[in-house]
Parts: C-alpha cells; structure tokens; sequence
C-alpha cells in the first residue's frame, strides 16, 4: 500500500500523467509494477523500497537480471523501464532518485514525438 502511495500521491502528481498497475502478467514476464500510456506505447516502472542502503547490494543484483526483460518490454511496448526507489521518510514513503522523475518525463517527450 505504500508503494501505491508513493507511485500514485508523487509521482503522479510530478509527471502530470496517469500511473496505473500494471496486469499480474507484465509483472512475471517483464517485471514491471506501473506502466504510463503515451499514445499506443508505454512505459514501464519497477518501484523498489530501500532501507537506509542495505539493500542496495540485492537492488543492484536484480537489476542486472531484470535488464533483459526490460529490453524485451521496450522492444514490445516502445517505451523504457524505470526503477523508482522509495523509502520511509517519518511516518511516509518518499523516492529518493528524485532524478527518475526528469528521466521518465523525457522519455514521454520521446514517445510524443
């Protein structure tokens, strides 16, 4: 429920566009969470909770191994795959790249044109 927070209270609110969950079935073939649809393409978001950087080790592990099917999800859909990491700031969720954020909006600027 957090991470829906996260995605949907900021990031949405950031990019000005809509988040929705992705289907169970993207999730198990190209592990994406959330997608944004720009036109007939998409994009993909892997959201991550970190704790204070322990996991970041794991994080980066499952990156190298997720690559591949992100590659396979934008040569389908168009679009780029982005992780967005998120960890408890007091009593809430924040993403701490807060540089995803830029990277996502030119990458629906990318897709627009």
């Amino acid at each position: 429920m957090t991470e829906i927070k996260t995605i949907y209270g900021q990031l949405e609110k950031e990019l000005g566009v809509k988040i929705e969950p992705a289907p169970d079935k993207w999730d198990r073939l190209y592990n994406v969470d959330f997608f944004i649809k720009i036109e007939n393409r998409y994009i993909g978001i892997q959201i991550k909770p970190v704790n204070q950087g322990i996991q970041l080790p794991q994080i980066f592990k499952e990156k190298r191994l997720q690559q591949e099917t992100h590659e396979k999800f934008m040569k389908e859909y168009g679009g780029k795959v982005f992780y967005v990491f998120s960890s408890k700031a007091g009593d809430k969720k924040v993403i701490v790249n807060k540089e995803v954020i830029d990277e996502i909006r030119q990458e629906i600027d990318r897709l627009k044109n």
